[in-house]
């Protein structure tokens, strides 16, 4: 513990945060973070707050004239700053091998990342990285390998069923490996595969709540949606993406208030301003980058159907929470401006990033900076609520009490 919080202490001194410390930092094991505008994560702000962090928890979270500090306590002076919770995403797709599935999960807290869940396209071989706390990582939670109709080509990590039994018998496999939540896709690739049938994923899910599991669906259009409604699915990695929603499926979420949605927006397909993912990617890697930020056209109108169907079902009170859908431990900044952008609140979108989206992995000390709480929270220079891309503006970040070492990328 000793060494954590040395470490601790030398990556605050680097961000110039540390105001003084009253006995030797060896003797220390309580830090008090003051002066700072905290977001909550449940839709409250505090202003001039102060946070007290003991051994990886918050042991106190309020205005300063509540939490009185403690004697000998270490004094982190954020004046001018803004406190958030850390960002869960809840829909990503990481490397296959152990090490490099290790350096994802460090490079999201270089961002902010505090948890994820990888959507089905993971060997067993990496499951039990999911009862692991790995110093300096966000924690890790996976649906093992997903369940699809035969898609030959792709790769060879889920479950190809044609049947009933044979989604089943996925599930039971699924089950004995301990995943965290079951994936399904359904969708036929713009026509290319057929897709799971209303049998056979009313099985897979039905299988999946007998062994207390849930169920979560890749899909494309708004008649799937609506069928594995009536069949009991419990969270869409995706939102509808061919055509704007109808009364009835909204009558359908109302009607399921349990229902949790991922929108998963595409991107808005405009060029877009790249400059603060600079200092912390290779030259290389930052100029495909540049050469991929364009105008689409295509993706713009996949955009705006996401956008107003997200719209829509934010009005209807739809729990919504954030996903990303690949392996870039920066999109989850760029998923909150295009949530913003298809009319999300700054506040609802922090709120679907960290209190909703650490309910949904059943993180019960993730999500939201209150007392008992992980210490798990973003020291930013500007306040996101004023305009979202201050996610970016990152001045600290600081994982189960320690702070991230955000001197480069990992």
């Amino acid at each position: 513990m000793r060494r954590a919080h040395l470490i601790a202490v030398l990556a605050l001194i680097a961000f110039g945060l540390i105001t003084g410390c009253a006995v030797p930092v060896s003797e220390q094991s309580v830090t008090a973070y003051e002066r700072a505008r905290l977001i909550v994560g449940d839709g409250r702000v505090i202003e001039n707050a102060t946070l007290i962090v003991q051994d990886a928890k918050l042991a106190q979270a309020g205005r300063a004239a509540d939490v009185p500090v403690p004697a000998g306590a270490r004094r982190v002076d954020l004046a001018g700053k803004t406190v958030m919770p850390m960002i869960v995403d809840t829909h990503v797709h990481l490397n296959e091998k152990r090490d490099a599935v290790i350096r994802d999960l460090r490079m999201r807290s270089y961002y902010g990342v505090s948890a994820v869940l990888s959507l089905g396209t993971d060997g067993y071989e990496v499951l039990d990285l999911h009862t692991e706390t790995l110093a300096g990582a966000a924690r890790y939670r996976s649906a093992g390998r997903g369940i699809t109709m035969p898609e030959p080509g792709r790769t060879k990590v889920p479950y190809w069923v044609t049947s009933a039994a044979e989604g089943r018998k996925a599930v039971e496999e699924l089950a004995a490996h301990k995943v965290d939540i079951v994936k399904i896709w359904v969708d036929d690739r713009d026509g290319k595969y057929k897709k799971l049938t209303p049998d056979i994923y009313s099985a897979i899910i039905d299988e999946a709540h007998k062994r207390r599991l849930r169920v979560t669906a890749h899909i494309f259009e708004l008649a799937d949606a609506k069928g594995l409604i009536r069949a009991g699915i419990d969270a869409f990695a995706h939102g509808i993406r061919d055509r704007d929603i109808d009364d009835e499926v909204l009558a359908m979420f109302k009607q399921h208030p349990n229902l949790i949605l991922t929108p998963n927006l595409p991107d808005r397909g405009v060029k877009a301003d790249l400059s603060w993912l600079r200092p912390s990617l290779p030259e290389d890697e930052f100029k495909k980058l540049e050469a991929a930020n364009t105008d689409r056209p295509k993706v713009q109108a996949l955009y705006g159907i996401q956008a107003r169907n997200l719209a829509k079902l934010n009005a209807a009170g739809v729990r919504i929470v954030l996903g990303t859908d690949g392996n870039r431990p920066w999109g989850p900044h760029e998923e909150m401006l295009d949530m913003v952008m298809a009319g999300m609140t700054p506040m609802q979108v922090i709120v679907a990033a960290t209190r909703n989206s650490a309910e949904f992995l059943r993180l019960a000390d993730a999500g939201t900076l209150e007392a008992g709480k992980s210490a798990d929270f973003i020291v930013l220079d500007a306040n996101p609520l004023d305009d979202i891309t201050n996610t970016r503006r990152i001045s600290a970040v600081i994982l189960r009490g320690t702070a991230v070492d955000r001197t480069q990328p990992r």
